[in-house]
């Protein structure tokens, strides 16, 4: 393992872990990163099905993908999934209000006894937008968080992103897993799930190869600010 990346895990360890999580009572914020192709949301997924009912969610980064009108506004459509292509300050400001989230009658951790915390508490309900890859839009406040909820799992490319806006959104995570396939399956998962969206095999690879690896060079750049790395097959 080169000097300096951080630690390499598979799913069975992943879910040991998220599980050890639930003992405490805390709610956790868990960021899951990576290029895309990765194989984020089906680690999202395995997560969550691991989990008792009801605790864990998934709150995608993706939707805050600026609408394609606005990027066609901005000459960024041919772009679309590069980091000025979010709406990243209005991911930090909703990442917030999530982290800031607690159970009716509990306190945020650390936060001295307060008789009146129950009139004064953070959002009962956060809503999250969701982005539609049928339609290629994002639909607004279609994921519910409630406060209950223990385990709320980011999932987005630049988590670990130092420029602008995306600066903030590390100090919001309780911690931040980058996931981590090699490169000749992440391509293939890649240019298969562009063509299961009506692209043609052609069309598929030309985007990949130009837009969405140009991405990825990116967020490779920050594999090294993460937690963990996480092998979805290892």
């Amino acid at each position: 393992m080169p000097v300096g990346d951080p630690e390499r895990i598979g799913l069975d360890r992943a879910v040991s872990i998220v599980r050890g999580w639930g003992s405490d009572g805390r709610r956790r914020v868990l960021g899951l990163t990576g290029p895309p192709g990765c194989g984020k949301s089906t680690v999202s997924a395995a997560l969550v099905a691991a989990l008792p009912p009801g605790t864990a969610v998934v709150l995608p980064m993706d939707g805050y993908h600026l609408a394609q009108a606005e990027l066609e506004r901005l000459a960024r459509a041919d772009r679309k999934g590069a980091p000025d292509t979010f709406d990243a300050a209005g991911f930090v400001a909703l990442l917030r209000r999530v982290a800031a989230q607690h159970p009716p009658g509990a306190r945020p951790q650390g936060e001295d006894s307060n008789p009146h915390q129950d009139a004064v508490r953070a959002d009962a309900v956060v809503y999250a937008p969701l982005f539609r890859r049928e339609i290629e839009e994002p639909i607004a406040g279609a994921i519910p968080i409630a406060a209950e909820v223990a385990l709320v799992i980011v999932e987005g490319n630049y988590l670990l992103l130092t420029d602008g806006a995306w600066a903030g959104v590390r100090p919001l995570l309780d911690a931040c897993w980058y996931v981590d396939p090699p490169d000749d399956v992440r391509l293939e998962r890649l240019i298969a799930r562009h063509i299961a969206h009506g692209r043609t095999p052609e069309a598929a690879r030309a985007w990949v190869f130009r837009s969405d690896e140009a991405n990825a060079r990116v967020i490779a750049r920050t594999r090294h600010r993460a937690d963990l790395l996480l092998d979805p097959d290892a």
